[in-house]
């Protein structure tokens, strides 16, 4: 298969990443020149055109030794052994030291419109992913521990008290709100950065990989979507409903020990009232990794509530995984953490609070766990 480069071949070992189009492959390399001066990132070798698509040829930063792990294997080896935890928590600093450098030093106020549209114009537009799952049909919920369904639009005429919290899940309504948040012409703080901070992303030691997205980035959305992949997507919602991308993306794709659960719903129809009891679990690792990045994002997002970031989160809640593929008992995990960021008097520590199970003693230790670097 003939091929034309603009640079030399790629050295062996490179990994070849497939892009659909060379626009697409121009703007992800240009997005990863505007980068490589200022974060660690792999080197670049090449673009690389084939008949039915193109490649950029990047260092492969496993193969020659300079990284050994990414975040996500980090994570679940710290759940697993406290020795972990030093190298996992070097690694959030320095990731959150970058945001915070990309916050202070690239930033500045734009339109919505000016940033890279994917993980959010793209899927907030109408006919987009929310109106597809959401809005187009009446998605049927099981409710767990009952043999009772409801339908989203039924469940928003209920009200929820979720341990102890009353809240309501109104779905339309809160996509209706999500869109005047995020309308085009919103002027946002904006800075370079990798535009996609999320566990597979991220190599340790430190070095940004996948730079599909970089380029112009809200502050407040890298920051929602760094701390919802941690408390949501890498420990939970990925390795169960993705697998083959989990297995795929990681180096290791250690199963997570732990993941939330609804302990307990009863269901009042005539009340029109449900009440819930749930848990948030997480690996120790995990639960140390959301607080330090919490602690390391506090000089641009804030610590004292969720405004900034609430509408990117709620983007992140709703439009990565589709509900029609969640169990009744997971979907309603997500609606409630939906309805919860929505209420004013949520802060950032309350809602990214966790449950973390303890470490397994030593004998109870995966064989497939290496020793700590």
């Amino acid at each position: 298969m003939s091929a034309s480069t603009w640079r030399t071949a790629a050295p062996a070992g490179a990994f070849h990443k497939p892009v659909a189009t060379r626009e697409q492959a121009e703007a992800e390399a240009k997005g990863w020149a505007r980068l490589a001066s200022r974060i660690a990132v792999p080197a670049l070798h090449g673009q690389i055109a084939l008949p039915d698509r193109q490649l950029l040829a990047y260092e492969d930063v496993f193969a020659t030794g300079r990284c050994e792990l990414l975040l996500g294997d980090v994570i679940v080896l710290a759940d697993r052994d406290p020795a972990m935890q030093p190298r996992l928590d070097r690694l959030v600093d320095g990731v959150c030291a970058d945001l915070r450098a990309a916050a202070e030093e690239t930033a500045k106020n734009v339109p919505l419109a000016e940033c890279v549209p994917y993980l959010y114009l793209d899927r907030i537009r109408p006919g987009g992913c929310l109106d597809r799952w959401y809005l187009r049909r009446d998605l049927p919920l099981v409710l767990p521990h009952t043999d009772t369904a409801l339908t989203l639009r039924e469940l928003a005429d209920f009200t929820l008290t979720a341990n102890g919290r009353p809240l309501t899940v109104n779905v339309a309504d809160t996509i209706d709100s999500l869109r005047h948040a995020l309308a085009p012409d919103r002027r946002l703080l904006a800075g370079l950065t990798q535009g996609d901070p999320a566990e597979p992303n991220i190599a340790d030691p430190l070095c940004w990989l996948d730079f599909e997205f970089a380029g112009l980035n809200t502050v407040a959305g890298e920051a929602a979507n760094l701390l919802w992949y941690l408390m949501a997507l890498g420990g939970w919602l990925v390795p169960r409903y993705q697998p083959d991308v989990y297995a795929h993306t990681l180096r290791l794709a250690l199963p997570p020990l732990s993941r939330p659960r609804v302990e307990h719903l009863e269901m009042g129809r005539s009340s029109r009232h449900i009440d819930i009891r749930y848990s948030w679990n997480t690996g120790p690792g995990r639960g140390a990794a959301i607080t330090r990045a919490l602690d390391g994002l506090s000089g641009q997002s804030g610590r004292s509530g969720l405004e900034e970031i609430r509408a990117f989160l709620t983007l992140r809640i709703l439009g990565v995984i589709p509900p029609s593929r969640l169990t009744g008992h997971d979907l309603l995990l997500v609606l409630i953490r939906l309805a919860e960021s929505q209420d004013p008097h949520t802060t950032l520590d309350t809602f990214f609070t966790t449950t973390p199970a303890s470490h397994p003693h030593p004998g109870e230790r995966s064989s497939d766990v290496p020793a700590p670097a």
